[in-house]
């Protein structure tokens, strides 16, 4: 027998429908005719009752327990919880997956929220820099760098021993750092002195500064101790020489800062990397003057006292300029290194920032955009410690949710960084303006505020790649994420072989070359150098240069087994798993489809923009034949006959009479009439207008059919929710065509839907009746049968009186009734077979020792 269970599934189709059950559109008489499904029943522990009545201690077992939904806090309290917690409704804080709708809605809140985040901190990047940076930084470059200083065109750049390093500073620093003259040799004023460019102001003065090392740095072999008397190792801060030498070593110049040691606590200075070492914050410091007379005449000191020699390992021209025009400070550092191996190795650092934030409109726009800022992370902490506190530690199991704590965390640090270095800049200034002959030392700002600009661009970094979490639904926009997920597995396992192949390749490089050629001066060298030979950039004329034999033989064995073979595997890998996502994709739905959400948004509208012309149409016609008796005159009950046999409601009848019905005489005289059809014609006009526009709109951009990507199973499904929703978005608009009103066929269609609703509930208790009485039946046949050895049992039993036989079967009677008895879903049939057995056994003559 087939049977159809209670609960969801039981239910038809029509009472599954959202707007089955709604108030509005019929009366109560209407809610009276169709009693509720399953009315009067309920369950106290497992047993059923009907109207107060206990009728079946069968379990509930084919009816599943539905849930209720907790009772929403109702108020103006209750609304304004609801709407706070709205704002932070995230797809993981919400039972999103029951509800199409919900997820889309919360998908594109979610979306639009960060598409405004994001736009913010765009603005914010941008506005901290600019094109006029790169200027401003080339053309400092340009003057300190490439200026030549003899007749061989050598520059800063190409410096390579001790005597270009003394060219260097004696004929191109001067006059670079101090423009006292026009280019017609006239004089500047005392208040044009001290710009280079005669528009960057240099800030203080510059300042030169040396590190050096120790005479015993490193130790000479035994074999040399006679004729080589002095050693000096490369630079490390364990063999730093912090002695005073030159000129320090005379009574008198203690305090002479270019020949004592100075800590870095003392200068205010930190570490810098080189291309050797890295260098430490102190050293033997010597502050250059305020014009070129003064930088000279400092320079020769220092030259003619032998500031640089064996034991020197590095200098440092530090200076700061500010460019008033473009708010932008330079912060300068000419470095040249000596390695113990002689000769000298430049190095420079230009560091552009804008310290002084705020000053022009656009400025305190920025400044604008940075509270916005702090509010959306402020916002997202909110958020995300709520999605923390609802799932525990499996918020940390998904890359997206590690992504947004990366970014609120450095968002925290660039804010704080923020803060610190406005209020360090206004220090900075006033000691430098209350004591213009000091360096001005913004090594410290320049560093830091680059790292802040490293920071907030790695920020935008991450978030531009989380815009992939938001547009997660379209089945194109997973295919990167799907493809390395998949193929993780696989390219690790291969990337292991090729690293062992390249890594061979990149010491064997390392060990063979390095010596000759600069790209494999270094391991980190030599693994970049090849990496770049992958992508084509190569010097293959160096390799043969360096080892006639080995070079060619390394770079071709390199190029076949790396780029024809490995490199190959890789794509491959990738490429197979490209195809394989590709076809699962395609066999698959998309979690949603927002272009389908869209399209119904835009179909309901021209449904509504349709149904309010159809509307003023109706009107216009009311208007024609409303007046039944010719007067040119329209009382309201002409009108309400007119309108109430077109479907429309009470309420909107008077409303629209009341509109046009000025003097309130309840009548439409000809004028009012006339005022009726000219508003009447203007917003048909205007309706119609914009139905063209929308439809010129989606012809512009209308999809591809729907029908290459969606079974008919589910446009059938799509078209009934279509069909739910419209039906809910429609006012009470008769139909045409067949003469009833679209109210009476709305409260029609409910109570069909009620109908069947309990209709289903009916059969629902038909099915729980038809399966008791087939456990009765069963019940039935075992008690016949226990019965049935009972009688056999005495009857085999020789040698007993029949009044014996006769206690004999009582007893068994009995104890198989107290059995019977004990069975708790089956009590009321085993009172039942007890009374039939008793009367049986109470017949004179007819016992079962009779029968027997």
């Amino acid at each position: 027998m087939s049977r159809t269970h209670s609960g969801s599934s039981g239910r038809p189709a029509s009472a599954r429908s959202r707007n089955a059950w709604a108030d509005d559109g019929y009366d109560n008489q209407g809610a009276d005719d169709a009693p509720g499904a399953m009315e009067g029943e309920m369950y106290i522990g497992d047993t059923l009752h009907v109207d107060g009545r206990a009728v079946s201690n069968t379990k509930k077992s084919t009816a599943p327990v539905v849930k209720q939904p907790a009772p929403q806090q109702t108020g103006f309290f209750g609304c304004i919880g609801r709407g706070i917690r709205s704002m932070w409704a995230t797809r993981q804080t919400e039972d999103t997956a029951a509800d199409k709708e919900l997820h889309v809605r919360t998908t594109l809140r979610e979306l639009i929220v960060y598409l405004f985040f994001l736009a913010i901190l765009c603005v914010l990047t941008f506005g901290m820099t600019s094109s006029t940076m790169f200027y401003f930084t080339n053309v400092l470059q340009s003057l300190f760098l490439n200026t030549p200083f003899d007749a061989s065109q050598t520059n800063f750049q190409t410096i390579a021993n001790m005597d270009d390093v003394w060219a260097y500073l004696t004929v191109t620093l001067p006059p670079a750092l101090y423009w006292e003259t026009w280019y017609n040799n006239a004089s500047l004023d005392q208040s044009e002195l001290g710009y280079i460019f005669y528009e960057n102001k240099l800030l203080g003065v510059p300042r030169i500064r040396q590190l050096r090392v120790l005479n015993t740095s490193c130790t000479v072999p035994k074999d040399f101790e006679q004729e080589i008397k002095s050693c000096y190792d490369s630079y490390a801060e364990s063999v730093e020489d912090k002695n005073a030498f030159g000129l320090g070593l005379v009574k008198g110049n203690d305090n002479d800062t270019a020949w004592n040691y100075q800590t870095a606590k003392q200068l205010g200075g930190s570490k810098h990397w080189g291309m050797l070492s890295s260098y430490g914050g102190g050293g033997f410091v010597k502050n250059l003057g305020k014009s070129q007379a003064d930088v000279n005449a400092v320079i020769q000191s220092l030259f003619g006292n032998l500031w640089i020699d064996r034991g020197t390992r590095a200098i440092f021209v530090d200076f700061t300029v500010y460019n008033a025009n473009i708010n932008l400070f330079c912060q300068v550092r000419l470095v040249v290194e000596f390695p113990a191996t002689g000769g000298a190795i430049p190095s420079w650092t230009f560091r552009t920032v804008k310290l002084i934030r705020y000053v022009s409109v656009g400025d305190y726009f920025v400044m604008a955009c940075e509270c916005i800022f702090a509010l959306f992370i402020l916002y997202y902490m909110i958020e995300e410690s709520i999605e923390i506190k609802k799932m525990k530690m499996a918020y940390f199991k998904t890359i997206w949710n590690i992504l947004d704590v990366v970014i609120i965390f450095i968002s925290i640090v660039c804010i704080g960084f923020n803060v610190y270095r406005t209020m360090k800049v206004s220090d900075l200034l006033e000691s430098l303006l209350s004591n213009p002959d000091e360096f001005a030392d913004f090594e410290f700002l320049g560093f830091w505020q680059t790292q802040f600009n490293n920071a907030v661009a790695f920020t935008v970094f991450l978030a531009w790649i989380k815009v992939f979490k938001y547009i997660s639904f379209n089945k194109t926009m997973t295919q990167l994420s799907s493809t390395l997920a998949k193929c993780a597995k696989d390219v690790a396992g291969f990337a292991i072989m090729f690293f062992i192949v390249f890594l061979a390749y990149a010491q064997l490089g390392y060990l063979v070359f390095g010596t000759q050629i600069q790209d494999f001066s270094t391991f980190q060298s030599s693994i970049f150098t090849l990496f770049r030979i992958i992508l084509g950039d190569f010097d293959f004329h160096a390799l043969e240069s360096a080892q006639r034999v080995i070079g060619p033989i390394f770079f071709l064995t390199y190029v076949f087994f790396v780029f024809f073979v490995l490199l190959n595997m890789f794509l491959a890998i990738i490429n197979d798993t490209y195809s394989e996502v590709k076809a699962d994709l395609a066999n698959q739905k998309s979690e949603f489809e927002v272009g389908d959400y869209f399209k119904r948004g835009y179909n309901k509208m021209l449904e509504k923009l349709n149904f309010k012309r159809d509307k003023i149409i109706d009107i216009q016609k009311t208007v024609q034949i409303a007046d039944s008796n010719f007067d040119k005159h329209i009382d309201f009950d002409e009108w309400r006959s007119a309108l109430k046999k077109q479907g429309y409601a009470d309420a909107e009848i008077e409303n629209l009479f009341a509109k046009y019905d000025l003097d309130g005489d309840r009548v439409l005289d000809e004028d009012d009439q006339r005022r009726m059809q000219l508003d009447l014609n203007r917003q048909k006009d205007d309706l119609t207008k914009e139905f063209v526009e929308l439809e010129d709109r989606s012809a512009g951009h209308r999809r591809r059919p729907m029908s290459s990507r969606k079974s008919r199973s589910e446009h059938a499904a799509e078209e009934e929710e279509d069909s739910d929703d419209d039906s809910a978005a429609q006012s009470s608009r008769g139909s045409r065509g067949s003469g009833v009103s679209y109210e009476e066929f709305t409260v029609l269609s409910r109570r069909v839907d009620r109908m069947e609703h309990s209709i289903g509930s009916i059969v629902s208790k038909i099915d729980a009746v038809l399966v008791k009485l087939e456990a009765m039946e069963k019940a039935k046949l075992k008690r016949r049968e226990t019965m049935s050895k009972i009688l056999d049992t005495i009857a085999e039993s020789d040698g007993m009186s029949d009044e014996a036989k006769r206690e004999q079967m009582e007893r068994l009677v009995r104890d198989e009734l107290e059995r019977w008895d004990s069975e708790a879903n089956l009590g009321g049939q085993g009172s039942s077979a007890r009374l039939r057995t008793g009367a049986a056994l109470g017949r004179p003559g007819t016992g079962g020792a009779s029968n027997a």
